[in-house]
């Protein structure tokens, strides 16, 4: 509630928070071949825990924010190494 046209300070966002550290980590996880698997699946808790703290009101987003572009960009950057990864075994035979 707004007194005197003082504007509510938004609060913190734990659940964009840990969003973005999901999709942080599973961006990282993404370049390695083999861990990309878990990556991907630390991928998707990350992009519903950042959908989550942007859909929240009177919160800060921009982890959440940020969670969200790294959780995207994690299985796009998974699948690149694993298509490229995939050509280079395939060429060797």
């Amino acid at each position: 509630m707004e007194e005197n046209n003082v504007p509510m300070e938004k609060g913190k966002n734990g659940i964009g928070t840990a969003g973005f550290v999901c999709g942080l980590i599973g961006f990282i996880f993404s370049f390695i071949p083999v861990l990309n698997i878990v990556g991907w699946i630390l991928c998707i808790l990350g992009f519903i825990f950042s959908l989550i703290g942007v859909i929240k009101k009177n919160v800060k987003k921009g982890l959440a924010i940020a969670g969200l572009i790294l959780s995207c960009a994690g299985p796009i950057i998974g699948l690149i190494i694993v298509g490229a990864a995939a050509g280079s075994v395939a060429s060797m035979m």
